[in-house]
C-alpha cells in the first residue's frame, strides 16, 4: 500500500449472501378495454406493490433502501420516465433513494432482481427493491418500436422471431414429440392446480389489493386474478382456434394471455436482514442468462439452466422445486423433456402458472420467485429451487435459490 493511502472498508470487494426477503404482486388483469385495469395507470400498479412491501415491513427504515429497480418492456407513457425512480417517489420513499428502469422483455423483473442482487453481493447496496410492471392494455407489446430493417433484410433472424406465438409454433416443429395434446393437457393441469391453490389459500397472501376505476362501473377493488378459467378441460382446449398458423398447435388455451400487473420484491444482504429483523425467504445461489435463435426463443431456459449448473456445480437432481414461466406450454415441456422430467412432475409449478394466472411480461419473474419462496417455507426437506423463463428475441434466464428452512436429510 502506498504511503498515506486509505485502506478499504472491510466489506469492500467482498461477496455477501443475498436474501430474498419477500415478494408481492397485484392481482393480474386481462388486457384491454374490458379488463379490470383499463382505467388504472401502469405506474400506480407498481407503486401499490412497493407500498405494500413497506407496509408489511415496518422494521425497515425507508431511508435504508439503497436502490429501486423496476422493469417494463414497453417503456413509454405511464411505463416510461425512469419508472424505478418515479415509482419510488410516488410510493413515498425518501428522495434520497435512487431508482432506475430496465428492460429484458419477459425477464425484466428477473433481471431487476439479479442486477440489484449483484450490487448487494458486491457491497454496493444493503437493501434494494426490484420488480416489474406491464400494462399490456395501455401498451401492447411492440408499441412505438421501430425494429431496424436490417434484422430481417440481412437475415439475422427469421421473420417469425418477432411474433412470440409463431416462435412457439416453431418450437413444436423442432420437437415433434411435443404434441398439441400434451400442451393442452399441461394447460388444463395448470388451471386445475391454480384453482386448487387459490381454494387452499396458497395463492392470495402475496396479493396487493388495487383500487380500480371504470367509466361504466365506477370505483372498484381488484383482489384476485382475472385471467384464470377454472374447470377448463382438455376437450374444451382441443377445439380452440390456432391464430398463428392454420391447423397449428398454439391457442389461447395453452399459452399465457395478454395481461396487466405489477410485482415487487425486497432484497437484502443477509447480515443486514438479520440486523433489522427482516425475514429471509430464500438465499440466492446463482443466476445465468443465455441467448438462443430468436425464432425458437422458448428453448432459452435450457441453455441458461445448463450454464448455471456448470457454474454452480449443481445438477437437475439437486433441484427440489421448479417455477417455470408458462409463456407457452410447449416451452415448458421442451425444458422438461430436455432434463428428463415428467409432464406432471409434482415438483413443477405446484400452484399452476402463467397459463392460468397471466403473464404481464416484465413483472412475471418476481411472481415466480415469490411463489418459490412461499413454497420453501412449507418444504424444509427441499434445499434448492429454480426459477426460469424464456425471453423474447431469443434468450432464457434461470436463477437458483437455497431454502433457509432446509433441515437436511432426515
Amino acid at each position: 500500500m502506498a504511503a498515506g493511502a486509505t485502506p478499504l472498508a472491510p466489506n469492500a470487494r467482498s461477496v455477501r449472501n443475498v436474501a430474498f426477503v419477500e415478494g408481492v404482486r397485484t392481482p393480474f388483469g386481462k388486457a384491454g378495454e374490458k379488463g379490470m385495469y383499463a382505467g388504472t395507470r401502469a405506474d400506480d400498479l407498481v407503486v401499490n406493490a412497493i407500498r405494500e412491501l413497506l407496509r408489511r415491513h415496518p422494521e425497515l427504515p425507508p431511508e435504508r433502501v439503497d436502490e429501486v429497480a423496476i422493469a417494463a418492456t414497453t417503456q413509454i407513457g405511464d411505463q416510461g420516465l425512469t419508472i424505478g425512480r418515479t415509482a419510488a417517489l410516488l410510493a413515498g420513499l425518501p428522495k434520497s433513494v435512487p431508482g432506475f428502469a430496465l428492460d429484458r422483455m419477459c425477464a425484466g423483473a428477473m433481471t431487476a432482481v439479479t442486477t440489484t442482487a449483484s450490487g448487494i453481493g458486491f457491497g454496493a447496496y444493503d437493501i434494494a427493491i426490484a420488480g416489474g410492471v406491464e400494462h399490456m392494455g395501455r401498451h401492447p407489446m411492440g408499441e412505438g418500436v421501430d425494429p431496424n430493417p436490417r434484422i430481417i433484410a440481412d437475415k439475422l433472424v427469421d421473420p417469425t422471431a418477432l411474433v412470440m406465438g409463431q416462435t412457439a409454433e416453431n418450437l413444436h416443429d423442432r420437437f415433434p414429440a411435443i404434441t398439441k395434446q400434451r400442451t393442452d393437457a399441461f394447460a388444463a393441469r395448470s388451471q386445475e392446480k391454480y384453482a386448487e391453490a387459490v381454494k387452499t389459500g396458497k395463492i392470495g397472501p402475496e396479493l396487493v389489493p388495487v383500487a380500480t376505476r371504470s367509466k361504466e362501473l365506477g370505483w372498484g377493488l381488484a383482489t384476485e386474478d382475472e385471467p384464470p378459467r377454472p374447470g377448463t378441460t382438455v376437450e374444451q382446449l382441443a377445439g380452440l382456434k390456432t391464430p398463428f398458423r392454420p391447423h397449428g398447435r398454439i391457442t389461447a388455451g395453452n399459452a399465457a394471455g395478454l395481461n396487466d400487473g405489477a410485482t415487487a420484491a425486497l432484497l437484502a444482504d443477509e447480515d443486514t436482514a438479520r440486523e433489522l429483523g427482516l425475514p429471509i425467504g430464500m438465499r440466492l445461489v446463482g443466476y445465468s442468462f443465455a441467448g438462443v435463435e430468436p425464432e425458437v426463443m422458448g428453448i432459452g431456459p435450457v441453455p441458461a439452466t445448463e450454464k448455471l449448473f456448470a457454474r454452480t456445480g449443481l445438477s437437475i437432481d439437486d433441484i427440489g422445486l421448479f417455477e417455470i414461466n408458462e409463456a407457452f406450454a410447449v416451452q415448458v415441456l421442451a425444458f422438461l423433456d430436455h432434463f428428463g422430467i415428467a409432464d406432471d412432475d409434482p415438483r413443477v409449478n405446484q400452484w399452476g402458472g402463467a397459463i392460468a394466472c397471466g403473464h404481464p411480461l416484465a413483472s412475471s419473474g418476481v411472481r415466480l420467485m415469490t411463489q418459490l419462496s412461499r413454497q420453501f417455507a412449507e418444504r424444509p426437506d427441499v434445499r434448492y429451487g429454480l426459477t426460469t423463463m424464456c425471453i423474447g428475441i431469443g434468450m432464457g434466464g434461470t436463477v437458483i435459490w437455497e431454502n433457509p428452512a432446509f433441515e437436511g436429510a432426515k
